[in-house]
């Protein structure tokens, strides 16, 4: 099983690509399988439980830009886990001879949260031993797109511009230790995709 993940700053171009890649592996006859790091998230699943929210709209969740200090240590722990339960979800999926795990928002969006959330060091400490258990992808893209072009797209994210740029910041410090691939999101979204091609 190949497992290809699609991260970034909102508004990015993430679900798009995914999709793209997902109807061309279908028209194949290729078995896909679609994870979500925000869907499948417990501190989520908490958080809308205790909104009344049934449903999991990808796009239309509303993105934390503010918690305190132990809620942030919550998320961590809650993160360590999903990773658990995605060690699992995984293993489930090659007894089922799934061919490709796509991932819209992977565990390294995740980790970017809790950095933007807080810088405290008992969180670094934290973040640098999920980091070491994190699952491995097969492929991992950054969609690299500049705040500015994000906030001239039709669906802006909400977060606004300092947000963007804090996010891209935190990215871009990762891109390295995660080896990610990083592509122009700037560009026509077909154009993109081909590119993406290229490197699977």
């Amino acid at each position: 099983m190949k497992f290809i993940a699609f991260s970034g700053v909102d508004g990015s171009g993430k679900s798009t690509q995914l999709e793209l890649l997902r109807e061309k592996l279908e028209r194949e006859n290729l078995n896909v399988a679609y994870f979500h790091a925000v869907e499948f998230s417990l501190a989520n699943r908490i958080f809308r439980f205790f909104k009344g929210q049934k449903t999991f709209e990808p796009g239309k969740e509303k993105a934390v830009t503010q918690a305190s200090w132990f809620s942030a240590i919550v998320r961590e722990k809650l993160l360590f886990l999903d990773m658990l339960r995605f060690r699992l979800f995984l293993r489930k999926l090659k007894k089922e001879n799934c061919d490709y795990l796509l991932s819209d928002r992977y565990f390294y969006d995740s980790l970017i949260n809790i950095s933007y959330l807080s810088d405290s060091k008992l969180i670094k400490i934290g973040m640098f031993f999920l980091e070491a258990i994190l699952p491995k992808t097969d492929v991992a893209f950054y969609l690299n797109i500049s705040p500015e072009s994000i906030m001239t797209r039709e669906n802006v994210p909400e977060q606004g511009m300092d947000y963007l740029h804090a996010k891209q910041d935190l990215f871009e410090q990762k891109i390295a230790d995660w080896n990610l691939i990083a592509i122009d999101a700037g560009r026509d979204k077909e154009i993109i995709f081909q590119d993406i091609l290229t490197k699977i």
